[in-house]
């Protein structure tokens, strides 16, 4: 499982997503950052740094674990 926290872009912002996939985190931050942001212009470099803020979600991987 991965992990987007937009703070990492937006600072202050709190929110966050979790799915298998980077397309499907990439997705669904994209349409937050509409929503929330107000952003009408989604350009690569806004993708780009999407990408670079996923993480893997090493708490839900412990959780399964367990």
């Amino acid at each position: 499982m991965k992990k987007f926290e937009c703070g990492m872009i937006v600072p202050g912002c709190h929110w966050q997503t979790r799915a298998a996939t980077d397309a499907d985190l990439v997705a669904r931050a994209v349409e937050h950052m509409r929503q929330a942001h107000g952003e009408t212009m989604i350009r690569e470099t806004l993708v780009k740094r999407i990408k670079t803020a996923i993480a893997d979600d090493r708490a839900t991987e412990r959780d399964a674990a367990a």
